[in-house]
């Protein structure tokens, strides 16, 4: 018999967890992240279960477990886990880990205030804001992002016919608007988003089959944006982010809001240079950014910017004992 035991950091980004896994991640060879994902996801996917899934996590944990970068541009190399899987890119999960390893002395940056991490979808510059000991601000620089596919059309059980983009932020998202068969999120309530968003997902699956033009390691439809005004002034729009089999972003998503960014520029709501504030179904908000203009294989894209702040809640020994029945997690059908 055999216990594993992971010691890790445990946080929020503007309300969704983080749990940053600082040591006793599986020794992975000197490759790629995106190499070290596959590897990650055949051999060691027990890991994420057990960390992200009940009962030593919940419906909506994520978390990271860092490791060496393979690239010379990098600081540190970070392998994004959730309840959904294993992530190309974690924008929420990125604010939260990179507050918790600088309070807690796991990366000294080369320079002050600014460093880049190896994710498996690409490099991602961050500069951050401290005060005192503290990380009051993360902004990541996101991996190019760009509109997939516009004004798809999807038969929904429950319902009916909607009109959706399907757009990519570091993950591909279903990107909802209010229109006849849904008149927005005030009148949806949390288990309406849970109930009908794998419906949709696997309606644009089904429909769309994405794959990354320049890396067909990503592929396939994970998220589920349901997009509507903001009820802040200080915002520019809201969302509720879908993602796993029954969880909602507490946040207003990293990814998420970089993939409709690129969805809003495609559709000239947006252009370069714009500030775009996105509000969470809790109210935080991410300070957006359109950077640039690029392309991804011969679709037009953006470069976009997020920042939000997190909070460190504690330190987490966990162990995962062969004994238990449960050692490797589960989730409620």
């Amino acid at each position: 018999m055999t216990r594993h035991t992971f010691f890790c950091i445990d946080a929020h980004a503007c309300g969704n967890p983080v749990r940053v896994v600082a040591g006793g991640g599986p020794l992975l060879p000197a490759v790629s992240m995106a190499e070290k994902r596959q590897i990650f996801v055949r051999d060691y996917d027990w890991i994420r279960r057990a960390l992200m899934f009940e009962p030593r996590g919940h419906d909506v944990m994520s978390g990271t477990i860092l490791y060496p970068s393979s690239r010379d541009d990098c600081d540190i190399g970070v392998l994004f886990i959730e309840v959904s899987g294993c992530l190309p890119m974690c924008g929420h999960g990125t604010i939260g880990t990179i507050t918790a390893a600088i309070e807690e002395g796991l990366v000294v940056p080369k320079e002050e205030g600014r460093l880049a991490i190896e994710a498996p979808a690409g490099r991602v510059a961050i500069e951050y804001l401290k005060n005192g000991q503290y990380v009051e601000e993360v902004r990541l620089f996101n991996v190019p992002s760009y509109l997939h596919a516009q004004d798809v059309t999807l038969n929904v059980p429950g319902l009916g016919s909607i009109v959706v983009d399907l757009s990519y932020g570091g993950n591909f998202y279903v990107i909802i608007e209010p229109q006849a068969n849904w008149s927005g999120l005030d009148g949806m309530s949390a288990d309406e988003i849970k109930r009908l968003s794998p419906l949709v997902r696997a309606a644009a699956e089904r429909a769309l089959a994405p794959v990354h033009p320049e890396d067909e390691r990503i592929r396939s439809v994970s998220h589920v944006m349901w997009c509507d005004k903001p009820k802040s002034p200080k915002a520019d729009a809201r969302n509720a982010v879908f993602y796993g089999d029954n969880a909602i972003d507490r946040s207003p998503c990293g990814t998420g809001s970089s993939a409709r960014m690129a969805q809003l520029v495609a559709r000239r709501r947006l252009a370069v240079g714009d500030r775009f504030v996105h509000e969470s179904i809790i109210g935080t908000m991410f300070n957006c950014r359109v950077e640039g203009e690029t392309t991804v294989g011969t679709k037009p894209a953006i470069l976009p910017s997020v920042a939000g702040w997190a909070r460190v809640i504690g330190h987490n020994t966990i162990y995962v004992d062969d004994r238990d029945p449960l050692a490797h997690g589960f989730q409620l059908a």
